[in-house]
């Protein structure tokens, strides 16, 4: 072989090597970088590194990842403990999670889609898409014991829906005998062999827990949110979401039931105890509000999309869509809101409702929590800041003011006798060195 042909040989080879280098580089959504290039310290971060690693050596927690965004880099992205413990199989980047009632957020920017496509007002009536929510009720206390149903002084709006002013709950309120033998109560819809417009069709026939837009009743509302999703666009929960917001977006990993060539990623669940945690059963049962246990979401019906709890992702599926958010709409160059309707959904809704803990400066908007008073809450972040969390003791949030996203998912239910949540807060807002 003559050097010409060897040199087109090498020449073809770095080609090739250089195309597969791009390919990785630009194939990722976030481009790692040293912290301090995006004012956190990198020395700071290794307070959470050394925390984390705490939790799992204390048999606290099993495994999770936590991925912080700053200016859109990735500044901080670690895997830590193990995906099953019991198999001393490690916890890796993208392995999926049971991500609950973060779910919520992105069927309400579903919502929004739809608002900005000229097919609903978030003003309207249920009633108007659903004709069984015409004349819903409310279960009143009678002060002996037992309860009145009567109409509800008004008709309950897809706002109502996404501020959790409906007055729907998970079926423990004053008629829970009603909504226990129609077998609708908790957050955990997998199991249903039935469609989320059947189970949707069936609470509106129940007495509700308060009259809408006068109380907080955290339970069912976005799950009425993703039958109207369906009723409105005439396409199934799952492939609206995946036309309008995950093909976009490249969030790839994110599903309502895991095609089972990826089950493999899929995190274990387990349970706190008195001496540590334990891996939950498999499928497991209801305890009160909250399934406990695998679940059925890789084996199991695959027919209730639930818009309220049931989505599985992965940290870098749920910084995509929360990047967007931060970006006003945008990310990349595919918008999936405008600017006004991130806006508007990150603004006080429910006024001076009485939220959770009242008086801690937190308040509601379409979708997620927001701070209005730091000082109420007495944590480190910043006002204006939204966020939410899921079942499985995952949690999120975004902080326009630092330009942060931060998505942490960890599979543990109940979750006791842990401070995971707030150190690692006060973990990331202490590496801040600009």
């Amino acid at each position: 072989m003559n050097i010409n042909a060897i040199s087109a040989i090498n020449t073809k080879s770095w080609i090739v090597i250089l195309g597969l280098t791009l390919s990785s580089i630009f194939g990722q959504p976030f481009r790692d970088i040293k912290p301090e290039s995006v004012g956190l310290s990198s020395k700071r971060l290794d307070r959470l590194t050394h925390q984390l690693d705490n939790y799992i050596s204390n048999n606290k927690l099993s495994g999770g990842v936590v991925l912080v965004l700053r200016k859109g880099k990735s500044a901080y992205f670690r895997s830590f403990g193990f995906r099953d413990k019991e198999l001393s199989d490690p916890m890796e980047k993208d392995d999926i999670f049971r991500i609950a009632s973060q779910t919520k957020a992105i069927i309400s920017v579903g919502i929004m889609i739809l608002q900005e496509k000229g097919l609903l007002l978030i003003q309207d009536p249920v009633s108007k898409y659903i004709p069984e929510y015409k004349n819903t009720t409310v279960a009143e206390s009678d002060g002996n014991g037992s309860y009145n149903v009567v109409k509800a002084k008004r008709e309950i709006t897809i706002r109502d829906l996404l501020t959790h002013t409906s007055g729907v709950g998970w079926g423990f309120g004053q008629a829970e005998d009603r909504w226990e033998k129609e077998e609708i109560k908790g957050w955990y819809f997998a199991h249903r062999n039935e469609s989320i417009q059947e189970t949707v069709k069936r609470i509106s026939k129940l007495p509700m827990d308060a009259h809408p837009g006068e109380e907080f009743v955290y339970g069912l509302s976005v799950d009425i949110l993703g039958a109207l999703i369906e009723v409105i666009s005439g396409q199934r929960l799952d492939h609206f979401l995946q036309q309008e917001i995950f093909d976009p977006l490249q969030m790839k990993d994110t599903h309502f039931f895991l095609p089972l060539e990826k089950k493999d990623r899929l995190a274990k669940v387990y349970s706190s105890t008195q001496t540590g945690i334990k891996p939950s059963d498999d499928p497991g049962k209801r305890v009160g509000v909250s399934m406990i246990g695998q679940g059925h979401y890789v084996v199991g019906p695959r027919i209730s999309f639930s818009g309220g709890a049931g989505l599985l992702s992965t940290a870098e599926d749920f910084a995509i869509f929360l990047q967007m958010m931060l970006n006003e709409g945008k990310f990349g160059k595919k918008r999936i809101l405008s600017r006004k309707s991130v806006e508007l959904m990150t603004t006080n809704h429910i006024a001076d409702i009485p939220f959770w803990s009242d008086g801690d400066g937190i308040r509601f908007g379409l979708g997620f929590a927001l701070i209005e008073q730091l000082g109420g809450r007495g944590m480190l972040g910043s006002i204006g800041e939204f966020s939410w969390g899921g079942a499985y003791h995952s949690t999120y949030w975004v902080d326009p003011n630092e330009e942060m996203v931060v998505v942490y998912l960890t599979q543990l239910i109940p979750a006791l006798n842990i401070d995971d949540h707030d150190k690692i807060r006060a973990l990331i807002y202490q590496s801040i060195i600009d």
